[in-house]
């Protein structure tokens, strides 16, 4: 298996549940990481955690919905990291609710920071990766991705999008030595619909934790290898 040590990670998302615990896994394999939340607060325990670690650690606070926040991002990131090696899309959102009870625009805005999220971030960093013939692009959808369930209609549109934007965009740039894959994690114990939407408690970190054990497993098998789902649930779910 390849050594992760001496690469340069971004993961979104990374304050809590799944975002911290892969910051926190990677940077014990010796990856550098940047940590992009919607806020300083959320990012900045996490980053003293990796510094611990031996391995540096930037933080930036961007909207993902907002492309221009995300192009200034990326600019400060490539600025200090020079290049990304590894891009995990974790930042989600949920609300359910019937087809109807749902306004508009909370649909809209579940859409945007779950779909177009990862396609501002991508697109960020993409033209790099090309240029590098190089990269892993890990994007965390769900199992609600994979099957629709009530009130979750557009929790689950979103989360289906990202499994068919990850298959699309895997076939057109594998010819660069950039590897996209999607990762769906289940129903944690507590019964929250993914885990890094979850409240935050002993139990859900411990489900983290072997989240990302298996995000490290993939990043180092070789980049010919290409996992095009991955249904992953807790041993207790």
């Amino acid at each position: 298996m390849r050594s992760l040590k001496g690469q340069r990670a971004l993961i979104t998302g990374a304050g809590k549940g799944i975002g911290k615990a892969l910051a926190l896994a990677l940077a014990a394999e010796g990856v550098h990481i940047a940590l992009l939340a919607g806020s300083e607060k959320e990012i900045e325990d996490v980053a003293t955690k990796v510094r611990k670690l031996g391995v540096e650690a930037i933080t930036v606070t961007a909207d993902v919905t907002s492309k221009e926040d995300i192009n200034i991002a990326a600019k400060t990131i490539l600025y200090q990291f020079k290049t990304i090696d590894i891009l995990i899309n974790n930042a989600g959102i949920a609300k359910f609710g019937s087809f109807l009870a749902l306004e508009p625009e909370e649909w809209e805005h579940i859409i945007k920071v779950n779909v177009m999220g990862i396609y501002y971030v991508t697109r960020a960093f993409l033209q790099d990766m090309i240029n590098n013939k190089s990269g892993d692009i890990v994007n965390i959808s769900s199992t609600a991705g994979l099957t629709g369930n009530v009130s979750t209609s557009a929790y689950t549109a979103s989360k289906f999008a990202v499994l068919g934007l990850t298959e699309s965009l895997m076939q057109e740039v594998r010819k660069y030595n950039i590897r996209v894959t999607a990762l769906t994690p289940g129903n944690s114990e507590t019964g929250s619909m993914e885990l890094n939407l979850s409240n935050i408690n002993e139990e859900n970190e411990k489900q983290a934790e072997d989240f990302s054990e298996l995000v490290i497993a993939q990043l180092k098998l070789n980049k010919r290898i290409v996992i095009k789902k991955s249904n992953i649930w807790s041993a207790n779910s």
